[in-house]
């Protein structure tokens, strides 16, 4: 049987193709001074993870700039609370400026916003 005859018509609905999330790229400011840049989601959080690494212990008090986070979900924020774990273990300080709305409310749902103290 034809296509035709079994009433199946080739008009699809539209179809939002998913793209690959934009890498995050955490960039070193200075003493203490961190940007992070890119998409903070289940898929590149784990790179930020990493090259934060040594960078805890080496400073007394971070700062954290999210202004160019262009999109971030729950991992994100899983991302800062773990951020703020490792440098309470490490005896310093970790402050987070200019967060995006979309984090933030995140965190306010999740009740981390004062814990983060979010900037």
């Amino acid at each position: 049987a034809s296509m035709a005859s079994t009433g199946y018509s080739r008009n699809w609905p539209n179809v939002t193709v998913c793209r690959p999330m934009a890498e995050a790229t955490l960039v070193d400011n200075g003493p203490g001074k961190w940007l992070l840049q890119g998409e903070l989601g289940f898929h590149t959080v784990s790179a930020a993870l990493l090259q934060a690494g040594a960078r805890l212990q080496g400073e007394a008090r971070i700062e954290v700039d999210l202004r160019d986070v262009s999109r971030a979900d729950s991992a994100g924020l899983a991302l800062l609370v773990e951020w703020l774990r490792e440098a309470e273990n490490a005896g310093n300080e970790i402050v987070f400026i200019n967060v995006p709305d979309q984090l933030r409310s995140i965190a306010r749902v999740c009740g981390l916003d004062e814990i983060l103290s979010l900037g």
